[in-house]
């Protein structure tokens, strides 16, 4: 296994573990990790995030799920389809990053959570890295 798939595959890991944390979090017994973290987000850090809406828990239930599944088939991505059609797995990998990116981070913004960018820098930044080093440069 080359670094490029150890690196999208430890991403892959980081984005299920998270999005299983989201989805626990919708169980309030559960929440503290999720809710603390919210709270440090959508400033000031103040204790007024509970997560305890039921549209606020279903929100956190279909994230989490959409996560996971997310991580999971990166992880298969950077198996073997990497390894047989590496440039086209790269452009799917990068495509759903940069779309996930942009969207999540503008959304972010407009809920009032702007520091969410920070985080999310953190997850782009553990996708792109890897897939940086296996490009293929091709001479102009």
């Amino acid at each position: 296994m080359t670094s490029e798939q150890k690196g999208l595959r430890f991403a892959a890991g980081v984005t299920m573990v998270t999005g299983l944390a989201l989805a626990l979090s919708a169980v309030p017994a559960l929440n503290i990790g999720v809710r603390l973290l919210t709270d440090l987000l959508v400033w000031p850090f103040d204790g007024a995030e509970t997560l305890a809406a039921s549209e606020t828990r279903l929100a956190l239930s279909i994230g989490g799920g959409v996560m996971l599944g997310w991580g999971l088939m990166i992880w298969q991505l950077a198996g073997e389809p990497l390894e047989h059609a590496s440039d086209a797995v790269r452009g799917i990998i990068r495509a759903s990053v940069l779309g996930w990116f942009l969207v999540d981070s503008a959304a972010s913004v407009a809920a009032g959570a702007a520091l969410n960018i920070l985080p999310n820098l953190v997850f782009l930044a553990l996708f792109l890295l890897p897939m940086r080093r296996g490009a293929k440069v091709v001479p102009a």
